[in-house]
C-alpha cells in the first residue's frame, strides 16, 4: 500500500471515529424536558418520557442536573447550559441560560417606626410585624387555633424568654409562608399559648432566606 493511500484511510478512519463520539455525545443528553412536581431540593421530571426525581446537584443519566428548585420553576443544566423549566411547562432544552427572575417585596415604615405587611400562612390571611430580632415567625395561641394548627400536639416544647418573662412555646414547621409575591415553605415558626406576641413576628426562619435592603424607611425583600 501507498505511503499516501495510507494517510487517506487513516485519516478517513479519524473523521469517522470523531463524527462517532460526537453522535454518541448528542444522544447521551435529553433532548426535551417537562418538569411534573417540585418540592424542597428536589424535582421530578420527565425526560425524553423518562420519569426522573432529582436531588439538588444531582445529575440523571440523561446529563441533566438539578441546580435550584422554586414554588414554580426549577432550573437545570445540560451540557453546562443552565435553563429555567416552569413546573406543568412542556418544551425542548434550550441552549441559551433566562436569568432568575428577581421577586421583590416593599415594606414601608409606619409612623412609629414600625413596618407591617399582609401575607398569609398555610394560605389564610395573616398581618405580620416585620422583626428581624425575632429567631423565628412568632404567633399566639389563638392565631394558631385560627389558622388550623394543633401546636400542642404536634410541636416540640421549648422554653422562650418575653419581655413578660420565661414561657414555654411550641416550635413548629410551618407549610408555607407568604408576603406578597414571596412565598417560602417548610418556615420554622414558634407559637406562644397566650395572647403574646399580640401581632403574628415576621421573624428571621422567614427574613433569614431573603436579601434585605432598608432604604430610606423602606424595606426591601428580594427573593431570587
Amino acid at each position: 500500500m501507498s505511503p499516501g493511500l495510507s494517510n487517506t484511510i487513516h485519516e478517513w478512519v479519524k473523521v469517522w471515529v470523531v463524527a462517532y463520539l460526537c453522535l454518541a455525545s448528542v444522544c447521551a443528553h435529553a433532548s426535551h424536558i417537562d418538569v411534573v412536581g417540585l418540592f424542597k431540593d428536589k424535582a421530578v421530571l420527565v425526560i425524553d418520557g423518562t420519569r426522573r426525581v432529582l436531588t439538588l446537584a444531582e445529575v440523571s443519566p440523561e446529563g441533566v442536573k438539578l441546580l435550584a428548585v422554586e414554588s414554580d420553576y426549577a432550573v437545570l443544566e445540560v451540557s453546562g447550559k443552565r435553563s429555567i423549566h416552569k413546573l406543568g411547562q412542556s418544551g425542548s432544552v434550550s441552549t441559551t441560560f433566562s436569568s432568575v427572575p428577581v421577586t421583590e417585596v416593599r415594606i414601608a415604615r409606619d409612623p412609629i417606626g414600625m413596618y407591617h405587611s399582609q401575607g398569609s400562612i398555610n394560605g389564610t390571611a395573616v398581618k405580620f410585624l416585620v422583626d428581624t430580632g425575632a429567631t423565628t415567625v412568632a404567633l399566639n395561641g389563638s392565631q394558631a387555633r385560627r389558622l388550623g394548627i394543633d401546636f400542642k400536639k404536634h410541636g416540640k416544647p421549648i422554653p422562650i424568654n418575653t419581655a413578660s418573662g420565661n414561657t414555654v412555646g411550641y416550635l413548629i414547621t410551618l407549610d408555607r409562608v407568604k408576603v406578597g409575591a414571596i412565598e417560602l415553605f417548610g418556615v420554622e415558626a414558634a407559637v406562644l399559648d397566650g395572647n403574646e406576641p399580640q401581632e403574628a413576628l415576621l421573624g428571621m426562619s422567614f427574613l433569614g432566606r431573603l436579601e434585605i435592603q432598608n432604604d430610606a424607611g423602606l424595606l426591601r425583600l428580594r427573593k431570587k
